[in-house]
């Protein structure tokens, strides 16, 4: 994907939409403050298991990518959230 800016968006600038994607579904506001590629969207941020629609929706959204329903059943951590849609960018 590219940027405004007309650049490659690499990983960082990946997560960082992701976490603003997920920061109005968590539950836990110390877990969001120290996210990092490890934190388990579900247990660390406590994001209810009914809304991963919705996330998954405004991933489809914001990056203008389609994820599958099995893409979907892999993704448990940020980091995994972050490698499917970089891949799917490429």
């Amino acid at each position: 994907m590219i940027d405004e800016k007309g650049k490659q968006m690499d990983q960082a600038a990946v997560m960082e939409r992701v976490v603003k994607i997920l920061t109005p579904w968590v539950k836990d506001e110390k877990a969001l403050a120290s996210v990092s590629l490890e934190t388990n969207i579900l247990e660390d941020l406590k994001v209810n298991s009914a809304r991963l629609v919705d996330v998954v929706i405004a991933f489809e959204d914001e990056f203008d990518i389609e994820i599958a329903d099995e893409d979907v059943d892999s993704v448990n951590t940020v980091g995994d959230a972050v490698n499917l849609i970089t891949s799917k960018l490429d």
